[in-house]
């Protein structure tokens, strides 16, 4: 596929909604289809971001949410500056697991920070980049709880049930802003494997 720049995609959705796995489908679907792809995930990809992500995610920290707000940014600062925009550049398609999204639905509806603030700030630190498509994996609460049971493995899975129902709300809402391709993570790992490929097939005109 002739692309004068790369094509940036990402993947939002609550914890054990099954993305990161659909990350990694559609990397090898997209190299079978002679696209060079470069994955990457947030918070982290660049080593410097990758450092503030054990920061963010040890459990042993205690960081009051401002805090937490701008270390996920200078994270994403970094990431974009050394990973997402030279390879945008160069023509590469970029797959993200998480970006801009998952820190309005965390720490804006998470932590209840200011709305206004967080889409600023995520603005500030993509350099006002956006992706061609956001794939946002979504479940009733029913099925949230089910997978959430046994989260216990870093600092944000470790975030109390109130916290954690407003981060899966914010996701309904937020998979119905433009740009955004609604996955309802209750379908199988080949059934939403298949709605994603023949999106990007159909929109990016992949063959």
């Amino acid at each position: 596929m002739a692309m004068k720049k790369g094509l940036f995609i990402v993947f939002e959705g609550p914890d054990r909604s099954g993305k990161s796995t659909q990350v990694r489908l559609l990397s090898d679907w997209l190299i079978k289809n002679r696209l060079k792809t470069v994955l990457t995930r947030e918070p982290g990809g660049a080593r410097i971001s990758e450092a503030i992500r054990n920061i963010l995610l040890d459990p042993k920290n205690k960081i009051s949410p401002l805090t937490e707000l701008l270390l996920y940014e200078a994270a994403r600062a970094q990431h974009t500056a050394d990973i997402i925009l030279p390879a945008l550049k160069a023509g590469k398609t970029v797959i993200s697991d998480r970006f801009t999204m998952a820190t309005t639905a965390y720490q804006g509806y998470g932590r209840k920070l200011d709305l206004k603030t967080v889409e600023a700030l995520n603005r500030i630190a993509t350099a006002g980049i956006k992706p061609d498509l956001t794939v946002v994996f979504t479940m009733p609460d029913s099925e949230f709880f089910k997978r959430g049971k046994n989260l216990k493995s870093d600092r944000m899975e470790r975030q109390d049930t109130a916290f954690r129902l407003r981060v899966n709300k914010a996701y309904a809402v937020l998979a119905g802003r433009p740009g955004s391709f609604r996955v309802d993570a209750t379908g199988t790992v080949e059934d939403i494997h298949a709605a994603i490929t023949s999106k990007l097939a159909a929109k990016f005109n992949i063959k």
